[in-house]
């Protein structure tokens, strides 16, 4: 029997707890073999040659924009459907976002809205591509726009840990990918935390120099930069969690799956793309809902105990703290997503019967519909 579904699940255990214990009674918390340790491991799993940890993800984006001197004037071009942290870098550093819509078959960067912001651009610098949801972009015609105009391109992999796209990994199919470990993420640090990855070792060192004040490995400060390091006890968890990663990516292919097969009938709700050259790894369950107001389906699972989410309530081009420093921009797929999307419970550890009172909710919300609407709709 099911009393409730919790939107996610966070995974400590005692090897955990027991690494974090001996960082702290070995009185090493700062800029130690611990972080080396995770950032060797980090680049092995993703497939890159660097990996720079770093305090968190948005310090990532961040580091890496300014790695590539993306500054006063310069057009970076961005999905408009992301997280906030994507876009407030790049306006941090006095550049220009251009968004870009997304495509309706994935709900990441549209490779043809790419392609025309980038003839209307005057300045473009640089793409960063969001896997959202950890479904990866499609990234072989947004690499060949790219590489047509000469622009570096950042992946915003914060919840695609492990997804794959044609066979290669996020983070490691631009130049420079960017992860989060906040604790909600497919993996965590037992906090905030973040990791910068690329095969090239100039940006990796420039990205080590800035997360430290600016110093190289002689001690010296070349560039201006700020505090942005890792922590020893959170590199600790990050060693521990990214032992579980591969299985936990596969749970979550797992629930989406069963997800997907008991959803496949719904009225109320559409299932996410699954694109057949990736390998998502589900952050999220995101599902459109056919009326732009959600709230009765929230309310109904509610009721069944069932929490939900919203991944995220407006295209990140309306948040007032962007609109405001920006041109108009509109984007209707994205906007649309953004008023249409409920995020369903996902954690590698959701059990068939949790799955299966889910849906149970939904489909018991079909049935209300269907009756109020007189057997159609």
């Amino acid at each position: 029997m099911v009393d409730s579904v919790p939107f996610t699940d966070i995974y400590v255990d005692d090897t955990i707890t027991e690494r974090v214990a001996d960082i702290l009674t070995s009185g090493r918390y700062v800029k130690g073999p611990v972080n080396e340790e995770f950032e060797r491991q980090f680049a092995d799993a993703t497939g890159t040659d660097h990996a720079v940890s770093v305090a968190n993800g948005t310090a990532a984006l961040l580091l890496a924009m300014k790695s590539l001197g993306i500054g006063e004037g310069d057009e970076v071009f961005v999905p408009a459907h992301t997280y906030f942290a994507t876009v407030s870098p790049v306006l941090e550093l006095g550049a220009t976002p251009r968004f870009v819509d997304v495509s309706s078959n994935r709900y990441t960067m549209s490779p043809n809205g790419l392609r025309k912001e980038v003839q209307a651009a005057k300045n473009p610098a640089a793409v960063v591509v969001t896997h959202m949801h950890g479904q990866p972009a499609d990234m072989d015609p947004i690499t060949d726009i790219a590489d047509k105009h000469g622009l570096p391109i950042v992946e915003d992999a914060a919840q695609a840990h492990l997804a794959e796209y044609s066979g290669n990994r996020a983070g490691s199919m631009g130049d420079i990918g960017c992860f989060s470990f906040y604790p909600t993420k497919n993996m965590t640090t037992g906090g905030d935390g973040g990791m910068i990855t690329t095969d090239d070792s100039d940006i990796a060192a420039q990205c080590r120099a800035l997360r430290n004040h600016g110093r190289n490995e002689d001690g010296e400060h070349v560039v201006l930069g700020l505090n942005y390091r890792l922590d020893e006890t959170s590199a600790a968890v990050g060693i521990e969690q990214l032992k579980h990663l591969p299985d936990w990516s596969e749970g979550r292919r797992n629930v989406a799956s069963q997800y997907n097969d008991l959803l496949s009938d719904s009225d109320t709700v559409e299932t996410p793309p699954n694109p057949g050259d990736s390998k998502p790894v589900y952050h999220h369950y995101a599902v459109q809902v056919p009326a732009i107001d959600r709230t009765p389906l929230r309310d109904h699972l509610n009721e069944w105990n069932v929490d939900t989410g919203i991944h995220y309530d407006l295209a990140v081009h309306e948040q007032p703290a962007v609109r405001d420093r920006i041109d108009t921009a509109t984007a209707p797929v994205a906007e649309r997503y953004c008023r249409r999307t409920i995020s369903l419970p996902m954690h590698p550890r959701l059990s068939d019967e949790e799955i299966h009172h889910v849906v149970a909710a939904i489909e018991e919300y079909d049935a209300t519909v269907d009756a109020d609407c007189g057997g159609s709709r």
